[in-house]
């Protein structure tokens, strides 16, 4: 099992390319499902969880061609609408599938997602919205059993925002007869990215970016060729790193405007940024203030961004406080950056942190996604060794990071340990 190896301590500098996003490109990869054309797709990231719905395509029967960045998927051939435990229980996102499966092909097998370590996440939204869609929905065995001779369009409110709901159902109405509304829709930028495609593929979708989206179903849709945005997950980690550690570093390849809340936590924090249409500068103007934020859907403050702030926060000047309204269990960093020195303390479902004057390498253990990269920005700014373990979680959204941290002049290595 790899580990990563920091000694902290070294502000980053230089640029950085900006990889495309995990979180648009698996919706993305989806819509192949949905049309016998050839969908071509540019800027696709090289992640453990790309890599995994590209096997689950495959095993689908989705002819599949890449060449680097580039991944061309066709499934004109007869498709298995199964979707088996062995490759769903990795990846939470595969019930992506569900949907374009139900309204091209009538059926749909799907294991349900396994356990997820951050919290609940569930699928009630995606199965009520395809009922409310005219299917018949059965849980077998682990299994959503679902039928439908032709899905019908519906006006259907969802109780939460859930961004993979809204994917899910989006993709299932583009092809179903009569007009879905979906109130109370996600409006991350990369349900827009989704719908952008389908666009482009000949549905017919108004109010993407809103919570509230119509689509008008068709009777079938063609291939298109389609550039994945920018990760701004990734973006925003990187600008963390690069403030903490009271660095110079510019990003390429990146959009600022789907990072407004965090740019304006970061400048909020000390930070001098300067932005142009596929470009962010950051570079810290002097005491690193810390931030209090509360994560929230999309503008607000995004989840995912919550433990590289913490990790930022735990060096500030002062007391900050986090509040996660998203996932109930998104504080299992805590105990991880305290054996680094970080004074924080969880009350409820928020995490106050009083900053410390430095923090001291130790070995730690990642825990989820973004705990790992929160753990990465306390190793750089951390004095001495750092250790982080169980970095595959990292490997699932951070295309090649310690490689580019070390081109920014990180002190950082991969270490491949024995298993016994």
């Amino acid at each position: 099992m790899d580990q990563l190896v920091i000694s902290g301590g070294v502000p980053l500098q230089g640029k950085v390319s900006i990889s495309g996003a995990k979180n648009a490109a698996l919706p993305l990869l989806c819509t192949t499902l949905l049309t016998s054309q050839v969908m071509t797709f540019t800027n696709v990231p090289n992640l453990k969880d790309v890599n995994t719905l590209l096997k689950l395509l495959a095993s689908m029967g989705v002819v599949i061609e890449q060449d680097q960045k580039q991944i061309q998927l066709s499934s004109s051939q007869s498709i298995a609408p199964f979707a088996s435990y062995d490759l769903v229980k990795t990846m939470r996102a595969s019930v992506l599938v569900l949907g374009p499966l139900l309204t091209r092909f009538g059926e749909a097998k799907v294991s349900l997602p396994g356990g997820c370590a951050i919290g609940e996440r569930p699928v009630d939204l995606h199965i009520k919205g395809l009922q409310a869609m005219g299917a018949e929905i059965e849980i077998e065995q682990g299994y959503i059993v679902a039928h439908a001779k032709k899905l019908k369009g519906a006006r259907i409110f969802m109780d939460t925002v859930t961004v993979t709901g809204t994917e899910n159902l989006m993709m299932a109405a583009v092809l179903a007869e009569g007009t879905t509304v979906l109130e109370n829709a996600a409006r991350e930028p990369e349900v827009v990215d989704l719908a952008q495609c389908l666009i482009n593929m000949g549905a017919k979708i108004k109010g993407h970016g809103s919570d509230v989206i119509t689509i008008e179903g068709v009777t079938q849709l063609g291939g298109t060729a389609y550039s994945i945005m920018p990760d701004r997950i990734e973006t925003g980690t990187f600008l963390v790193a690069a403030a903490a550690t009271g660095g110079d570093v510019l990003l390429q390849g990146t959009r600022a405007h789907s990072l407004d809340a965090v740019l304006d936590k970061l400048a909020e924090a000390n930070a001098l940024i300067d932005v142009t249409e596929d470009s962010i500068r950051i570079r810290m103007k002097g005491v690193n203030h810390g931030v209090s934020l509360r994560t929230a859907p999309y503008p607000a403050f995004p989840t995912d961004m919550q433990a590289q702030f913490m990790a930022m926060n735990a060096v500030a000047h002062g007391t900050t406080v986090v509040t996660e309204t998203i996932f109930e269990n998104r504080f299992m960093h805590v105990q991880e950056l305290r054996r680094l020195g970080a004074n924080i303390e969880v009350e409820g479902n928020s995490a106050i942190i009083r900053g410390v004057p430095k923090l001291d390498g130790a070995t730690v253990m990642a825990t989820d996604l973004r705990a790992s990269a929160s753990l990465v920005i306390a190793g750089l700014i951390a004095h001495g060794e750092t250790v982080i373990d169980r970095i595959y979680h990292l490997d699932r959204g951070y295309e090649c990071i310690e490689e580019k941290l070390s081109n920014l002049g990180a002190n950082i290595k991969r270490r491949v340990t024995e298993v016994h």
